[in-house]
């Protein structure tokens, strides 16, 4: 797929300089106007944060009106087509997102994808195509389109699903954190009982606590790392003193 051009609709702080980039992708069928509540209540919790949502790349085959977006075809879709099928819109997905975070100054540990379901299907395969191109991957009602072999190294995961989503099974969440614990990777998951395909309140508020306190697990590394650096050079300089 050859560059594209991306309807975006941005919120961007009142006064002062971004301090955080979250990224919306919509769901199969809709448009980046979808986003618009939950780039709003996103805004009120997070007021310095620059909050962009896309269109998705191509035009729903499933709407003759030509209003709603999906970034990939579901048509003829299966388990074993749909890692394929996603592929071609990898990299411009990769160039908008470089974009984003150009225009704004913020790299990409201050970077959060947010998608639900085809969105947070397309923010779950692009966390593995190329690690680090975002912080933190929010996935709501999402799936893998084919569960990873290797775990991001510079991507936290956090999984949000309803448990009686008719669309995309909550096994399918289950079953990707199943994958991550064993590949030791930095991910979570909350499940809302009896919630459907949807980002309902209690979803929401788990994001918003998952993104305010969940430390990153290569951060504590890197704190732990320079905490025993410090007592290597602290030993070092008693036993000059020593001798």
């Amino acid at each position: 797929m050859d560059q594209v051009a991306v309807k975006t609709l941005q919120w961007l702080p009142e006064s002062g300089r971004p301090e955080q980039l979250l990224l919306l992708l919509h769901g199969v069928g809709a448009n980046a106007a979808d986003m618009v509540p939950l780039a709003e209540m996103l805004r009120r919790e997070f007021p310095q944060a620059a909050i962009l949502a896309f269109d998705g790349f191509e035009p729903f085959d499933g709407d003759p009106s030509g209003l709603g977006r999906q970034w990939f075809s579901l048509a003829g879709i299966t388990e074993e087509n749909r890692a394929a099928r996603l592929a071609p819109a990898l990299q411009p997905l990769a160039d908008t997102v470089h974009a984003a975070q150009q225009a704004t100054g913020l790299g990409q540990q201050a970077t959060a994808l947010i998608g639900f379901s085809q969105g947070a299907i397309m923010s779950l395969a692009l966390a593995q195509f190329e690690d680090g191109i975002a912080g933190r991957v929010l996935a709501f009602a999402g799936r893998y389109a084919t569960l990873p072999l290797v775990a991001p190294k510079m991507t936290t995961l956090h999984f949000f699903h309803g448990g009686a989503d008719p669309v995309i099974d909550v096994q399918h969440a289950k079953d990707a954190m199943q994958r991550l614990a064993d590949l030791q990777a930095d991910a979570t998951i909350d499940i809302a009982e009896g919630a459907g395909h949807e980002i309902n309140g209690v979803l929401f508020n788990q994001a918003i606590f998952r993104l305010r306190n969940h430390i990153p697990y290569r951060s504590w590394m890197a704190a732990m790392g320079h905490a025993q650096a410090q007592v290597q050079t602290s030993g070092r300089v008693d036993d000059d003193r020593e001798d």
